[in-house]
Formats: C-alpha cells, sequence, structure tokens
C-alpha cells in the first residue's frame, strides 16, 4: 500500500470514501492509489485484506483485492470494480472528472455512477451494522477488482480460480453495477444475455465487371448467407428473458472501383442470446443456416459472455425486500442491458446486480445525487442484515 499514514476517512457515511475514490484517476487497467485508499477504510472495520495481482500474456498486469470479515456461513461477497473508462473530451465536462465534486447536491465525477459509489456504499453498510452493536454472525467478504472495464481477463475471472481452490466461495453474492434506469428501485438485475461476435467471409474470383464469366462475385453470395441468418428469428424469448437477437454490424468489400468484382467479402454480427441456447448449439445452428444457403464461406465465432440467471428465489426476495424498505418501492427483477462481471461470479454462486441509476455512466459529466448515496447503503445494510439472519431482517434461509 501508499501512503500509509493518509487520515482515515469517516466511514458512518459514504460520501467522503465515495470522493476519495473517485480522485484517483484509475482508468483501466491503471489503478492510481484507488485499492490503497479502498483497503485502508476495510482494515478501519476489522476486513483482512488481501491483494491478488494477476498478469497474461499479452494482456496488462492488474491488480484486485479481496476482503473478508469474520469467519464460518454464511458467507455474502459484495463484487465490484475501482477501474473506470476514459473521460473522454475532459474539456466537455463541466467539472474536474476526477474531482468529485459536490454541487447542489449532486456529486460529480468519472465513477460516481459506476461504480466507486456503490463500494463506497458497500462498505459504509458494514459500518453501520458494526455500529448497531453485538457480533457480525458468518463472514462479509469484497471482491473488488480493476479490470472490469477491460479485457475482464485478470480481474474477477482469476480471483475466482484462486479462492475457490482455498475454499472461500460465498454462498450468495451482489454486484453494485447501476442498474435502474431512471430512480432507485426500479431495477435488480437477476441474469444477463449472452454475446457472440461472428466473421462471416465470402470468396470470389476477382475480374472486370465487363467479364463476369471471368470472374465470381461473392457479394450475391454473401447477402443470400446474411438474410439467411438474420431474418429468421432465434427464439420467442423466455420466462425471464427477451428474445435473442442477431444483428448485423458491418459488411466490407474493401473495394473502391465501380468496375471491379471484388474477390472477397466480408460481414461482421454479434448475437445476444437468452437461455435458450448455447454458444455450441448457435455455432451449429448458424452453420446449418449457412449451408443451406449455398455457396463457399469462412466462419469465426468468439462468445464473449455466455447468458446466466439467478431464479427468483429467497435471495431475490431478500434484495427485493430490502430496497423496498428503504425507497417504497418494489423492483423489476431483470435481465436486460448488457454484460457485467456477475457472467463470471454466476459459475460459483447465486449473484444478483444492484446499484445507483445508469442514465450518466460513461458519459461526460456522470454524476449522482448524494441522497441515492444514503438510500443504497441503507438498502446493502438491509440485505446484509435479511442474509445473516440479524435483527431487522429475516433468516438467511437457501440462497437461491
Amino acid at each position: 500500500m501508499t501512503d500509509a499514514a493518509a487520515d482515515p476517512l469517516p466511514l458512518a457515511d459514504p460520501l467522503p470514501l465515495a470522493q476519495a475514490l473517485i480522485r484517483c484517476p484509475s482508468v483501466t487497467p491503471a489503478d492510481e492509489g484507488a485499492l490503497d485508499v479502498l483497503q485502508r477504510a476495510l482494515e478501519a472495520l476489522g476486513f483482512s485484506c488481501r491483494r491478488m495481482p494477476f498478469s497474461a500474456a499479452g494482456t496488462p498486469d492488474v491488480d484486485n483485492l479481496f476482503a473478508v470479515l469474520g469467519e464460518g456461513a454464511p458467507h455474502f461477497c459484495f463484487a465490484g470494480h475501482t477501474d473506470v473508462v476514459p473521460v473522454g473530451d475532459s474539456a466537455a465536462w463541466s467539472r474536474d472528472p476526477f474531482g468529485a465534486e459536490v454541487a447542489d447536491g449532486i456529486l460529480h465525477g468519472r465513477g460516481a455512477v459506476d461504480m466507486k459509489s456503490a463500494i463506497a456504499c458497500f462498505v459504509t453498510a458494514v459500518a453501520r451494522l458494526q455500529a448497531a452493536g453485538g457480533p457480525l454472525p458468518g463472514r462479509i467478504s469484497l471482491l473488488i477488482t480493476g479490470d472490469e472495464e477491460g479485457p475482464a481477463i485478470n480481474g474477477t475471472v482469476r480471483m475466482l480460480e484462486q479462492l475457490a481452490a482455498e475454499g472461500l466461495v460465498p454462498d450468495a453474492c451482489l454486484v453494485g453495477e447501476p442498474t435502474n434506469p431512471a430512480v432507485l428501485g426500479d431495477m435488480v438485475k437477476i441474469g444477463r444475455r449472452g454475446s457472440m461476435n461472428g466473421v462471416l467471409t465470402a470468396a470470389g474470383t476477382q475480374g472486370h465487371v465487363g467479364y463476369p464469366h471471368l470472374a465470381d462475385n461473392p457479394l450475391p453470395r454473401l447477402c443470400r448467407m446474411l438474410l439467411a441468418i438474420a431474418e429468421p428469428e432465434l427464439d420467442a424469448g423466455t420466462a425471464h428473458f427477451q428474445k435473442s437477437n442477431l444483428e448485423i454490424t458491418s459488411i466490407d468489400v474493401g473495394n473502391p472501383a465501380s468496375n471491379v468484382i471484388p474477390a472477397a467479402g466480408t460481414a461482421r454480427f454479434n448475437i445476444r442470446f437468452n437461455t435458450e441456447w448455447t454458444p455450441d448449439s448457435l455455432e451449429a445452428w448458424l452453420r446449418a443456416r449457412l449451408d443451406e444457403a449455398g455457396g463457399a464461406y469462412e466462419l469465426a465465432v468468439t462468445c464473449g459472455a455466455e447468458p446466466f440467471l439467478t431464479a427468483p428465489g429467497d435471495f431475490t426476495a431478500m434484495i427485493v425486500d430490502a430496497v423496498a424498505d428503504a425507497t417504497g418501492r418494489r423492483p423489476e427483477l431483470s435481465t436486460t442491458g448488457g454484460t457485467s462481471d456477475a457472467r463470471f461470479i454466476s459459475r460459483y454462486c447465486p449473484v444478483a446486480e444492484f446499484g445507483l441509476i445508469g442514465q450518466t455512466m460513461h458519459k461526460v459529466d456522470e454524476q449522482v445525487p448524494v441522497a441515492a448515496l444514503h438510500d443504497l447503503t441503507e438498502i446493502y445494510a438491509g440485505l446484509l442484515r435479511r442474509f445473516l439472519g440479524l435483527p431487522g431482517g429475516i433468516s438467511a434461509g437457501t440462497a437461491g
């Protein structure tokens, strides 16, 4: 750790810690002291903290933090990331993107929504439970990566592999990603669709457009194949997921001449798919449709994320009840949106996502009302009370 002599932060209020984290310009994969700030706060509450740096060939080195308080069961984990996306045009910001300024009750800065403020709320929720007195049964942990906004190779995936080998898999996990579309309490994410990228290439023979018999134009064939995979409905959706969809994102020929038949054409597409599919079954469907369309082709697919679902049950009910107690709203259980590190955590334990309002995430002038931090802290504290069976909550039951 650096700057070990720094004054301790007041942890009864999430704002000072959120500001301290935002002031670290931790654009992926840089840390810039963010994990040091967080570690000091957690150690002040009695957490045992462990840095987990990982590296792999061709990827940036990433530092991560695992912190645990207590022992035994049940084991509840808060997960998140201290890395942030670039600010873009800094001149377009109305305030310093790493200044963490509060104006008119609004906290400004990169990471204010996604998701340094939520991490501060994790910590303050634990501090408030400790302030209520009495021992905390079981374990509370924080799994914090510096690699969520980047390749996501040397962060949560590697941490979970190591923790699983050591028998430290939690019983349930909440990821603090911004999940609410309009107001705090709108939405809990209980799953996400998978994402597959495809590159389809049709090859032919270049030639003069006036002598087509001497050439082989691959583009009509490419168009037929694209229609064959883009027009059919992949599925009708499920009880928890919207329909899967395939979107063509690019068609490239690289031919500036109007009198030349090109030698090849390449198309790119993305499929967002629900639990009706696996990567293997989806690739098999693609190849069958392309074969039916006729003609030679090359297809390369990569799966960036598999779909997952935490079925509604005791765990999701605890989240909903905690949100309702703090906000008066009973959130929708949703699987919409992009991907998050919850897709990796789902391989080990039930996981859901709940955080702040996402309207300004990744945008210029990212911001959050300070009042929302206090409400989110109460939601997290309420969830902990329920899961750990503390007064004011309900028994943890089965974390399904």
